[in-house]
């Protein structure tokens, strides 16, 4: 079957992204963000996927045959395909956005650039406020090697010793997780200039070294393995594994060691000795590591190098209601975040937590702020005296302890709290309230295809509905037996297609039945936008579907393992991806269904651990208006000739271009077809 690697895909998608700071029509500091949001992407990617690669390398040749792929030779594709992306990075920052941070009058400087005036400025930062984190350490062949934190940055240095000539080498830790990255400098009125703490390291190390020449510094960054492998989940209390596994993220094994590409061989392969590494594990970069830091990098105040704001539109049929609860009775309502404000779906807990009417409110929580005024608003309903009740899935990567943290202060607080099922992780984003009407409860049910996180709700493009519909809250409410009880519900679900129920199974039939109307010779279309299709079924179904003439449309922003475009497999798929300011993360299913479309939407990927190994929620769109919006949605991105990218098997990122002279950037037209329907 035409298919390719997850992680290849990855990685094509995370160049779109560096294709975003490539972008000459992308303001200044945009682009930089983006090297930033790359960057960050890349640090995960090596955590988890590049070191469950390693770790499958070094597999019996046993377990390497229940592999359908050979590790070695991903890990080698992977580490080639870096490589180039890692030198177009060095290309784009030095020689594209270097010289136009100068022609805005910002100058990044170096040792070397200095004036006086800046040189003692540095001499005093460093003896006053770097001094105190700095670590030097001498590296000594065959004696204990010092202990790399993960994704620290370090200076290895090649000196000499003044009295004996003789070569050593040593580490700096540079204290960029206590101190700001970028250091503003003294600067003439109407200039700006700063240097880079990497710097102010290089330049100062000769302090730490007495009786040593200082010959030349290269910077260095190890990153540790970050999964968390948890041993036998059905046994023991798995809240405990999690976070003593916590406790050991940051000591794991190597993942990779990043490197100043000019450093000398022989240096590195001391290093290399000196940390037990592999040739596999080494990855070269430019002169500076730790890239995502540019998230802070300096704007000086000039918004004109930013994107033009697009204040979050408010939801006025939620935000403005005088009874909140009557207006989702009256009429199902759907936001579109970040486009919409979040208001209305804090407000829908909020009301809820001071309603004397609601008895009960559940929620699943995956993905929580920090700072969160829907867990503020649940702790104080339960001190109200309602019923609450909170599913946190203690397992979401890289969220565990907020989610652990967030479970106690739940707890404390008189709130219900249950805890993920051992091999078996909860994505569905659902709330219900129950409120008493007229003597009879009555459920409210919210459910989107993002997270209850006002952070990223500014940042990431998802859709939610607010519903009374007894169709879907009755059966949400059986989502939520499920998840309290364990016990698998004695109805079935008819509307909702819900993971480790009926998930796979329905959508099979919903393709299969587009299949059937296109033998018949009737229309069969399907549109599918997600985040990663990567399920080897689900590919193989829609291979079938396009070979008996289903017309097929893919919406996807990361991996992609469909291959469109072949003769006889693929010849009726086109696969597009859009990146632009805002994270594409809705799930939008739609089947033509001879006319009568059935749109769904959801927190479900088609990733063989979404649809296989997760509690996934898709809930279908009745509200014929609401339907008419997605629709128009789902339009508005295929006709994106701007930042749409076409994604086919030679991976090049493509941009998509259409018969039509005038730019249309779906991102930006969503937004102001919303604003027109204010």
């Amino acid at each position: 079957m035409p298919y390719i690697n997850r992680d290849v895909s990855w990685l094509s998608f995370n160049h779109r992204v560096l294709q975003e700071a490539i972008d000459p029509a992308v303001p200044l500091f945009e682009r930089i963000k983006f090297l930033a949001i790359y960057s960050s992407n890349l640090d995960e990617f090596f955590k988890v996927r590049v070191a469950n690669l390693r770790n499958l390398v070094r597999v019996s040749k046993k377990t390497k045959k229940k592999i359908n792929y050979d590790p070695k030779r991903t890990l080698k594709k992977v580490l080639k395909v870096v490589n180039q992306q890692q030198t177009e990075f060095s290309r784009i920052f030095e020689e594209e956005i270097l010289p136009e941070l100068n022609s805005h009058n910002i100058n990044l400087l170096v040792s070397q650039d200095l004036n006086h005036e800046q040189a003692e400025f540095l001499d005093s930062y460093f003896q006053n406020n770097l001094l105190p984190f700095v670590q030097p350490v001498l590296l000594v062949k065959k004696k204990i090697r010092p202990f790399l934190n993960n994704g620290a940055l370090y200076m290895a240095c090649n000196l000499k010793e003044i009295e004996s000539g003789e070569r050593q080498y040593a580490l700096v830790k540079v204290p960029s997780d206590h101190l700001p990255r970028f250091i503003q400098l003294p600067s003439p009125k109407g200039s700006h200039n700063v240097i880079m703490i990497d710097d102010v390291v290089r330049r100062s190390v000769h302090y730490l070294f007495p009786g040593y020449e200082v010959k030349d510094t290269f910077s260095i960054k190890l990153t540790r393995d970050a999964e968390l492998y948890i041993d036998d989940e059905f046994s023991g209390d798995l809240l405990q594994k999690i976070r003593k596994s916590l406790n050991n993220r940051n000591i794991g094994p190597a993942a990779r060691l990043v490197y100043d590409r000019e450093m000398p061989e022989e240096l590195l392969t001391f290093l290399m000795a000196c940390f037990d590494l592999e040739e596999m594990d080494l990855l070269p970069e430019g002169r500076y590591h730790n890239n995502a830091d540019f998230f802070k990098f300096p704007d000086f105040g000039m918004s004109h190098l930013k994107q033009t704001p697009l204040p979050p539109l408010p939801y006025t049929p939620l935000e403005s209601s005088d009874n909140f609860f009557a207006s989702i009775a009256k009429s199902d309502h759907s936001n579109h975040v970040p486009f919409h404000s979040y208001e209305s779906v804090v407000r829908f807990f909020e009301e809820a937590a001071s309603n004397p009417d609601v008895t009960h409110i559940k929620i699943v929580q995956y993905r929580v702020a920090k700072k969160s005024r829907i867990m503020k608003a649940l702790m104080a309903a339960s001190q109200l005296g309602k019923q609450v009740s909170v599913f946190i899935e203690v397992k979401a990567r890289f969220d565990e302890e907020n989610n652990l943290d967030w479970g106690e202060k739940l707890t404390k607080a008189g709130v219900t709290v249950h805890y993920s099922f051992p091999g078996l992780k909860v994505h569905s984003k659902i709330a219900l309230v129950t409120k008493v009407e007229k003597n009879q409860p009555k459920l409210y049910a919210y459910l989107s295809t993002g997270n209850f996180h006002e952070v990223t709700a500014q940042i990431y493009s998802d859709i939610g509905l607010f519903t009374a519909d007894k169709r879907i809250t009755n059966e949400v409410a059986r989502v939520f037996s499920f998840l309290e009880t364990v016990k698998v519900p004695g109805q079935n679900f008819k509307h909702l297609l819900v993971g480790q129920f009926n998930l796979r199974e329905k959508l099979i039939d919903l393709i299969d039945k587009e299949i059937k109307n296109a033998k018949a010779g009737k229309p069969a279309k399907i549109i599918l936008k997600m985040n990663s299709l990567q399920d080897q079924k689900m590919i193989l179904k829609l291979y079938e579907a396009s070979s008996t003439g289903v017309k097929i449309k893919l919406l996807i922003r990361g991996i992609c393992c469909l291959i469109p475009g072949i003769k006889k497999v693929s010849a009726n798929i086109e696969v597009r991806s859009i990146v632009d300011r805002y994270l594409e993360h809705s799930r939008v299913f739609v089947f033509h269904n001879n006319g009568n479309e059935k749109v769904y939407l959801s927190s479900a990927d088609w990733m063989v651990r979404n649809l296989s190994y997760r509690i996934e929620v898709a809930f279908p769109i009745y509200d014929d208006t609401i339907r008419q919006e997605i629709l128009d949605f789902i339009d508005i991105q295929l006709k994106d000739n701007v930042k749409a990218r076409l994604l086919d098997a030679k991976q090049l990122n493509e941009y998509y271009k259409n018969d039509s002279d005038i730019a249309h950037a779906a991102q930006l037209e969503t937004y102001f077809y919303l604003k027109r329907k204010e």
